[in-house]
């Protein structure tokens, strides 16, 4: 099978995405989901005029000459409105938040007020029309305020429960089973043999899914054999998405091709025109989607931030950018590259320059960890000056 481009690779994984369905979730447990579909204020905010300061209620032609002395009728604070109407060379008492009484059209300050009893005297300012906060300022009964497609951030979940809602329409998040193969692989926290190392892409794989508003589950190691790979893969039934992690060659001990097979899995491509990560696969079975990852932990990471994450945001219906890329200058010369697009590990600096990993070694996870981005070098890329613009997918998350 030749290589596929990244470019065709990714239009036929977002193809065959399928929208997910929405379900009302607490607001407490809603922060990061992405709304399903609008969420409509339930009211008005503020609900009525209301005193943005400490002062007194007052008419605006009462004050319109000072000194003014005003009667003083009675008192306005949150919770505890004055019910009463303000008539000429009268003032209400107000407090910050509470409703302006029917009348008043301004707010003098207390600064500017000397209380003698029950009268008062402004002797300086003027009223300010800032210090009323007019009826739905804020947002009114019926708007949109937030919109389908938005990752909800703190600050949403606050204006959603102002807005009246216990509860948000959010998109089911995509249950991702993950699954690492190979008889050389064992679970952090235990003692490898000389001949073994520890099975670290599931935890870095299901980081970066569940940031992006997936829900993964860790399937454990699937050693080499038809039998227990069997297994393993049919405890994903019921999953949106199954990654496999290594096992995606055609070597004698690559036993996830034919296993997928067996259990009904239709492939669509299983080679990739990008480095790292050539040998991975995507197919599906019914619904459910399935990517075969490298094993080599860097190529696992970057083709799940490249196709993987995504596929996430399209299945959720997220409208941001954040699973997409930008671009920056290069700190320094590139060479050129070569038939397949490259992903290079880089940093971006405090002054906006992208630099790549000194150590491009795809088997090192270190240089990894220390990057914040990857440079996207497309295929036959050429030689670039330092300062040119180049493409840059983000990875800090």
């Amino acid at each position: 099978m030749a290589l596929l481009p990244v470019e065709d690779a990714l239009e036929r994984i977002l193809a065959a995405a399928q929208p997910m369905s929405g379900e009302d979730v607490p607001l407490l447990q809603a922060a990061a989901r992405v709304l399903a579909s609008d969420v409509i204020a339930q009211l008005t905010q503020p609900p009525f005029d209301a005193s943005a300061m400490d002062g007194y209620a007052v008419r605006p032609a009462d004050v319109a000459t000072l000194p003014a002395t005003l009667k003083l009728i009675g008192e306005s604070a949150a919770g505890h409105a004055f019910s009463g109407t303000i008539g000429k060379g009268e003032t209400v008492r107000i407090f910050t938040g509470a409703p302006v009484p029917a009348g008043a059209g301004a707010i003098v300050i207390q600064e500017n007020v000397k209380a003698d009893g029950e009268h008062i005297t402004v002797v300086e300012g003027s009223p300010d029309p800032e210090h009323i906060r007019p009826k739905g300022r804020d947002f009114r009964k019926g708007e949109a305020a937030l919109t389908r497609g938005m990752r909800l951030t703190s600050r949403d979940i606050l204006l959603a429960a102002a807005m009246g809602h216990a509860t948000v329409p959010c998109a089911r998040r995509p249950k991702v089973a993950i699954l690492a193969t190979g008889d050389e692989l064992v679970m952090p926290g235990d003692k490898p043999r000389p001949d073994q190392i520890i099975s670290s892409n599931p935890y870095g794989l299901a980081t970066m899914l569940a940031a992006f508003g997936a829900e993964p589950v860790l399937l454990g190691i699937a050693r080499d054999t038809l039998a227990d790979l069997d297994e393993k893969i049919a405890t994903a039934a019921d999953a949106d998405i199954l990654l496999t992690i290594g096992g995606a060659s055609v070597g004698d001990h690559d036993l996830v091709i034919p296993a997928l097979k067996a259990r009904g899995v239709e492939l669509d491509f299983w080679k990739i025109a990008m480095r790292p990560g050539k040998p991975m696969i995507f197919g599906h079975r019914d619904s459910q989607l399935v990517l075969g990852l490298p094993g080599n932990p860097v190529s696992s990471m970057i083709c799940t931030r490249v196709f993987a994450v995504p596929l996430i945001a399209r299945m959720l219906g997220h409208t941001d950018a954040s699973a997409h890329s930008g671009t920056a200058p290069v700190a320094h010369a590139l060479s050129a590259n070569g038939p397949r697009t490259h992903y290079m590990r880089a940093r971006i600096g405090g002054d906006g320059r992208v630099t790549p990993i000194e150590n491009q070694d795809s088997s090192l996870i270190a240089p990894l960890a220390r990057a914040d981005c990857l440079i996207v070098r497309p295929a036959g890329s050429p030689a670039l000056a330092e300062g040119t613009q180049v493409q840059v997918l983000p990875l800090d998350f």
